[in-house]
């Protein structure tokens, strides 16, 4: 059909769906995104013709997460939480943490299979879980989880750059470790570093803890 004009596709199409039958229409017009302009047009037209409704397709209902207490396999169905994430981008840390487990998840009350399914609000914290048989794979998962947002956790302390105490630059370099003898009169506490400016060429020793001023 690539070699017909519009006409002439528009001409066959129209043929095509008129030998179709109603519910073969009503299937097609479900699909009709696939189609090209003018099959969507001549599409409309036959439906319109024929004055047929397109419903909708309905959505199967989700799963029963319930378990039958009858089962034999209840408990193993059973959901423990997990854990709660408090951001998205937590969030989808774990998802991609469990997806490449083969770990089923739920998150919040609408037991959300997927991150972009979730409504809850992130903030307010989303609890995770998973069946009772699943747990014990998740260890290692939880592992690897770092969460970025969790409330009380502190960031990590900013790593100080070593200065040069007689030109302030951070240009040094550790030339080597000084070991005293745990005898000697003036030993340190501490092991002692040894370094050098590249900038001013000044050496200088010290423990290796830098302070903030």
């Amino acid at each position: 059909m690539a070699d017909l004009d519009p006409a002439g596709e528009w001409r066959q199409l129209s043929e095509r769906y008129r030998g179709m039958s109603d519910e073969e229409l009503v299937v097609l017009a479900r699909q009709s995104s696939a189609l090209t302009d003018v099959a969507q047009q001549a599409l409309t037209q036959e439906i319109s013709y024929r004055k047929l409704q397109v419903p909708p397709e309905e959505t199967p209902p989700p799963p029963d997460l319930e378990p039958d207490p009858e089962s034999p396999y209840a408990e193993d169905r059973e959901l423990v939480e997990l854990c709660t994430v408090w951001s998205l981008r937590d969030a989808l840390q774990l998802q991609t943490l469990l997806d490449r487990a083969g770990i089923p998840f739920f998150m919040g009350p609408e037991k959300a299979t997927g991150v972009d399914q979730v409504t809850s609000d992130f903030l307010k914290g989303v609890s995770v879980q998973v069946m009772r048989i699943g747990l014990p794979w998740t260890r290692p998962v939880m592992l690897n989880y770092e969460p970025a947002d969790e409330p009380g956790r502190k960031p990590e302390p900013e790593e100080l750059p070593v200065r040069c105490p007689k030109c302030g630059s951070t240009e040094v370099v550790l030339g080597r470790l000084v070991t005293e003898s745990p005898t000697a009169k003036d030993s340190s506490p501490h092991p002692q570093f040894e370094w050098t400016c590249d900038p001013c060429g000044h050496q200088w020793e010290d423990d290796g803890i830098v302070r903030e001023e």
